[in-house]
């Protein structure tokens, strides 16, 4: 079975590799055939180029450190803010039910609608895009916060009030493991929408970042340059997302 499914695996990873192939050929014959200026359409080439002239001279790293700093920064504090506020609303549902409306109404406003306020609130500087982040990160980490710690065994919990274990001992070794695989499922949909937050709050405001290269290229109709940012995004939200993948199938080893 082992080898059936590296064997299964790769074959995916050739027809991934095929497609993408498939895909820039077809790119780059849409480009030719249509006879695009590259400020509508660039082609691959173009944008490869415009890649490797903006990594020769550090502009692009330079804004990929500050959206990756809010990234992480955003989703460290809402993911700790949301894991802290569902565990209390998991334990007590008397207090979820007069937080819930307001936190569903907090929720529903889109988060365009609020960055532009935090961007006045807290100025243009880092702290408004890391409240952006936190923000977006917030919902779908203490929703999948309440789901985790009451999907614990009713049964072991039982088993620990008659052995008389203490909070912190209940906590550890049974509500935790129980939650932690819907945990890092919202963590997987938290890094996604994290890099989301940060892209949005630089839209709004800012001298640094991809989102600021995105506007950047827009006003100058250099649109390889905002193709080599998006991609940049979109790599980086990859990588964020696999390193999720990876940390939760070393934590949850015990599971296969």
């Amino acid at each position: 079975m082992k080898l059936l499914h590296n064997v299964s695996a790769r074959a995916q990873l050739l027809l991934s590799v095929i497609l993408g192939i498939a895909l820039l050929g077809l790119w780059s014959a849409l480009v030719a055939l249509g006879h695009y200026p590259p400020f509508i359409l660039p082609g691959p080439e173009a944008v490869l180029n415009k890649a490797f002239q903006v990594l020769a001279d550090g502009s692009l790293l330079r804004h990929v450190r500050v959206t990756l700093f809010e990234v992480l920064a955003g989703l460290a504090l809402g993911s700790a803010a949301a894991v802290a506020a569902g565990y209390l609303l998991a334990r007590n549902e008397w207090f979820e039910r007069i937080l819930s409306p307001y936190l569903m109404a907090a929720q529903s406003v889109p988060i365009v609608a609020l960055a532009p306020l935090l961007v006045i609130w807290f100025g243009f500087g880092l702290l408004s895009k890391v409240l952006v982040c936190a923000l977006v990160v917030f919902s779908p980490m203490l929703i999948a916060t309440i789901v985790g710690l009451r999907s614990a065994p009713s049964d072991l919990l039982d088993l620990m009030q008659v052995l008389h274990a203490s909070r912190w001992d209940t906590f550890a070794k049974i509500e935790v493991p129980s939650a932690l695989p819907v945990l890092f499922g919202g963590l997987r949909l938290s890094v996604t929408l994290a890099v989301v937050g940060a892209v949005v709050g630089e839209f709004v405001g800012a001298q640094e970042g991809l989102g600021f290269l995105v506007n950047l290229a827009k006003g100058l109709f250099d649109t390889p340059l905002m193709f080599v940012a998006l991609g940049t995004l979109v790599v980086m939200a990859m990588a964020l997302y696999l390193c999720v993948l990876a940390l939760e199938r070393h934590l949850l080893s015990w599971r296969n």
